[in-house]
């Protein structure tokens, strides 16, 4: 028994589920020894306190499992990331929007970054010219999830995969 009970009385659910109703304390616990499991203490706040009668060790195992089969079958999203600055070429810019292309495809996110330097600062539509290329090259499979946003230097944007 991992707590002690500090009720005279407990309501008593065996190994099946059935519920056995309100027994003496010692009761239950040697019900418990007698098959060989442990008494657990399932609800102790309710009026008397609720314990049942299972191998705890091998519930522990069954819930590891379940928690490792859930982690499992997750799926991560990644969000990788395409910089580009505002003098970067068409050229240049498509194969920067094929990688994002593939990992959009793959399931990721894309955050497509434009990094100002020195005076170019005092020109970000060209940034938001070239956010604009790249949403319009993967208008088919990709919608904005973060619209561009000047953020310190850069101008940043987040694209998503279409439902």
């Amino acid at each position: 028994m991992n707590r002690q009970i500090r009720a005279r009385e407990v309501r008593l659910i065996d190994e099946e589920g059935n519920n056995q109703g309100v027994v003496a304390i010692q009761d239950a616990y040697q019900a418990a020894i007698d098959k060989g499991m442990d008494l657990v203490e399932v609800a102790p706040n309710a009026n008397p306190p609720v314990t049942r009668i299972m191998d705890y060790g091998k519930f522990l195992y069954e819930q590891s499992k379940k928690e490792r089969k859930a982690r499992k079958s997750q799926k991560q999203i990644e969000v990788k990331e395409i910089r580009l600055r505002p003098k970067t070429t068409d050229h240049h810019l498509s194969f920067k929007v094929r990688d994002a292309r593939r990992w959009i495809e793959d399931g990721n996110k894309v955050k497509v970054r434009v990094r100002f330097r020195g005076r170019e600062i005092t020109y970000p539509e060209v940034a938001l010219e070239q956010m604009q290329k790249v949403v319009d090259k993967l208008d088919d499979i990709a919608q904005i999830e973060q619209k561009p946003e000047m953020d310190g230097r850069t101008m940043l944007m987040v694209l998503a995969p279409k439902k």
